[in-house]
């Protein structure tokens, strides 16, 4: 009976201890993560509220905020787009849009609205104007990257948002947190490239990237108003449960329509990753053949991949027992592979057409050499003309010295053609004038041929001829 007891009180002691353990755990996890207490709901409206213009100030930084990141864009430059993205003010009418709907205030959310919309207008002409006046346009990595939205890059806009809410609701603002949103929501490089999508004419690019920017800008509102409503900030105007479950339905389809391309496009990069990475492994592991070199290219819509062999011939036989591997690779199911090897055909009548490929690089290289040729050739020319005009200048002062008579000398090398022998010369042609205009035809032929002479022997050559001006 004794032993009963002492065991019902140990039992006892333990729930006690287990109890005392899981509400210490619940106090420090309330501590932690509670942001109820820490909150300025007053203050985060009258900070939301004054962001959501975009005059004067605001509107001159987003435009040169847009320049600054078109152009890094357009070189293809991370650090200069992180630097526009941390001057831009795209935020305000953003989180303003959130926050209106969240706390029922419809002169916010209207307020919100105009400004997005004019943000977005003057960003897209700015960027549209950049990109039609720059030289350079070529598609870069950093362009690319904004025309492909994925759910990850829903999961940024939402995680992104909801960061951002909650330091802008803590007393006193965290300012390296807003910053820090600001580059991983990334709300201006999809402008930016939307811009260049116009500029080009290309509503692929154009789409994409708006695309992008809509993905951000629902889903950083959405978490606001969120936050916002587990924050219980106060209501502007009351709204009945009915308006309420409203309001929620519509933000929920409308998070909804935006999420489901993304999803699927994910699901897309995702099998197209899976793909490249089963080639990859593939190419490493079974294309091998002494003396030969294989590459690939693969083709993502016609979901083919093409294998072009270079060297030694590869075997009818070897390209099948390839071609059969290829075909039982689970994850390349759908996947067709083509052989291309010289200008003989493969298995299954696949021509290896890269005859012209090989051509065109032989044509290239041919081209190159002779480039490089007349590149040299003006070079030893130029070198060839800089090295007379110096010999030139102390020919000429030497000249004067020993015939003061002239007034000026000329030098240019003439080409000539003797058609008797089919020979082409170049003549060193000096043409003098005289300071006295009354010195008779005679003297100056005379004078002539004595500097002609002395030239002859003085630059080493025989084709000499010397004229009267």
């Amino acid at each position: 009976m004794e032993q009963a007891s002492k065991e019902e009180n140990q039992l006892e002691d333990n729930k006690k201890s287990i109890l005392g353990i899981w509400d210490n755990t619940k106090s420090f996890l309330h501590g932690l993560l509670d942001i109820r207490e820490d909150s300025d709901r007053n203050e985060t409206i009258e900070s939301v509220r004054k962001d959501i213009s975009f005059q004067g100030h605001n509107a001159w930084i987003l435009v040169f905020s847009i320049f600054v990141a078109s152009i890094g864009l357009n070189v293809s430059s991370t650090a200069v787009v992180i630097g526009a993205m941390l001057i831009s003010p795209l935020m305000g009418p953003i989180v303003g849009m959130g926050l209106g709907v969240a706390i029922n205030d419809d002169r916010m959310l209207r307020r919100s609205l105009i400004n997005l919309g004019v943000m977005v207008a003057l960003s897209l002409l700015t960027a549209t104007f950049y990109f039609a006046l720059t030289p350079i346009s070529l598609f870069t990595p950093e362009l690319e990257a904004r025309t492909y939205p994925t759910i990850l890059d829903v999961l940024v806009a939402i995680f992104g948002g909801l960061a951002l809410i909650v330091a802008k609701a803590k007393k006193g603002t965290i300012s390296n947190a807003i910053a820090g949103v600001a580059i991983a929501t990334a709300l201006m490089p999809p402008l930016c490239t939307a811009g260049y999508g116009i500029a080009e004419g290309n509503l692929q690019y154009f789409g994409g990237a708006m695309y992008l920017f809509s993905i951000n800008t629902v889903f950083i509102g959405l978490s606001t108003y969120v936050v916002c409503k587990m924050l219980k900030f106060p209501m502007v105007k009351y709204a009945n449960q009915k308006q309420r479950r409203k309001v929620s339905r519509i933000a929920t389809v409308v998070g909804l329509l935006v999420l489901a391309p993304s999803v699927y496009l994910f699901v897309q990069l995702y099998q197209n990753e899976v793909k490249k990475s089963a080639i990859d492994s593939y190419m490493k592991e079974y294309i091998q053949y002494d003396g030969t070199r294989a590459t690939k290219e693969y083709n993502q819509v016609d979901n083919q991949v093409d294998i072009v062999l270079f060297g030694a011939t590869v075997p009818e036989a070897i390209i099948n027992q390839w071609k059969a591997k290829f075909n039982s690779i689970p994850e390349l199911e759908n996947v067709t592979a083509r052989f291309y090897q010289g200008s003989s055909p493969t298995v299954d009548g696949n021509f290896g057409d890269i005859t012209a490929i090989q051509n065109d690089r032989i044509n290239d290289i041919k081209l190159l050499q002779d480039q490089s040729l007349k590149i040299s050739t003006l070079e030893t020319e130029l070198l060839s003309l800089k090295s007379a005009n110096q010999n030139f200048q102390g020919i000429s002062e030497e000249a004067y010295l020993l015939y003061p008579e002239l007034k000026s000398i000329s030098y240019a090398p003439n080409v000539t053609k003797k058609f008797d022998s089919q020979k082409i010369d170049t003549v060193d042609v000096f043409t003098t004038s005289f300071k006295d205009a009354t010195l008779g035809p005679k003297d100056r032929l005379s004078i002539n041929k004595r500097l002609g002479k002395w030239l002859r022997y003085r630059i080493q050559s025989d084709s000499v001829v010397v004229k009267a001006s």
